[in-house]
């Protein structure tokens, strides 16, 4: 039982399950949980729901920390080097540095799933790079 009249406790981080509702089913909703501008350097945490047809929105794609995802509902499909697989509640996902992936929900359900970086993505470095080794427009 928490007292919702104390401080917050610094080192318990929530999901945020009235904007996630508010966001509606149909759009993919990412929460950082945890990040560099907590103070975490070794390791990044987000919630992410991902809609049935929804996905990576940057494609097939690297990063330049290691990324796994822990799926908690729903089923995902993942593409990581060339490989594809579907993945479902309980089931964890590695994503080494460097190595072309991508993942989205061919479900008829939504999928959510944690995503868990180290360590955490320096914000002033795009996270996501395309698997061409392209500069992203934005970068």
């Amino acid at each position: 039982m928490t007292d919702d009249s104390a401080p917050p406790f610094p080192y318990v981080r929530q999901v945020d399950f009235a904007a996630l509702a508010a966001a509606g089913p149909e759009v993919r909703y990412v929460q950082k949980l945890l990040d560099r501008a907590d103070g975490a350097d070794a390791v990044g945490v987000g919630y992410i729901r991902t809609p049935p047809g929804g996905g990576s929105p940057e494609g097939l794609h690297t990063h330049v920390v290691e990324q796994v995802f822990y799926v908690l509902s729903g089923t995902m499909t993942v593409e990581v080097d060339g490989q594809l697989s579907t993945v479902g509640p309980g089931g964890l996902v590695h994503f080494p540095q460097g190595v072309p992936h991508r993942n989205w929900n061919a479900g008829a359900t939504e999928t959510v799933h944690l995503s868990i970086t180290g360590p955490a993505p320096d914000p002033s470095v795009p996270f996501s790079l395309p698997a061409d080794g392209t500069q992203p427009a934005s970068a």
